[in-house]
């Protein structure tokens, strides 16, 4: 009796790893048939221009590392849009200086200012207006202003453009167009369209010098 027992156990034994393996397998698929759905994620949101935050009555300043007051943004609203960091104000003034010196000035009845204020578009009765300078050993540069319903500036560049018709006065001298690139460095200047213009006669020498 204990023989066929000892038998039967040997035979067990050889099945025992297969048997064991097999309600591995079938407790493995019950958990897996049993256990909780992953929540469906959502379709992605779509990227939005709108505001993250507002300013009312604000002003900006930036300065250089030695302290001077490079540029100042002054607006009575401004809006950020973090989707492409850029800053639109309304009634905006701005002021700027160059490493040179050269202030300019500029307000329009809305602005759209990339995050450093390197590049700015005017919209609704946009002035720039580039103050009299004078370097040393050059001749004195008169006021140079800029006018129009659109105006598209790079202050630290000093360039100014605009695809609309704009109104350029430097000094006395008046000139008017349908669209305009203007830059300062290179002392170049293109109008196109129905282009105008007023140049101030200069001042007759005195006889004999």
């Amino acid at each position: 009796m204990s023989l066929a027992w000892r038998r039967a156990g040997d035979r067990l034994s050889l099945y025992l790893p297969v048997l064991l393996l097999g309600m591995l397998a079938l407790g493995t698929w019950w958990l897996v048939r049993n256990a909780p759905q992953p929540l469906a994620s959502g379709p992605e949101k779509a990227v939005v221009h709108e505001p993250d935050y507002f300013m009312t009555d604000f002003s900006i300043k930036s300065f250089d590392v030695t302290g001077r007051l490079k540029s100042q943004i002054e607006g009575t609203m401004g809006r950020h849009y973090p989707d492409t960091d850029t800053l639109e104000i309304d009634n905006v003034r701005m002021f700027s200086v160059s490493p040179e010196g050269r202030i300019t000035r500029s307000s329009a009845l809305r602005a759209l200012s990339n995050a450093d204020g390197s590049e700015v578009q005017l919209f609704g009765n946009a002035v720039v207006t580039r103050e009299p300078y004078a370097e040393p050993g050059k001749q004195p540069q008169p006021q140079l202003q800029f006018q129009g319903e659109f105006l598209h500036a790079w202050p630290n560049e000093e360039r100014v453009r605009s695809n609309k018709p704009v109104v350029l006065t430097r000094g006395k001298d008046r000139f008017t167009g349908d669209s305009m690139e203007y830059d300062n460095l290179e002392l170049v200047l293109k109008m196109q369209g129905r282009v105008r213009g007023y140049i101030e006669p200069g001042k007759a020498s005195p006889k004999g010098k």
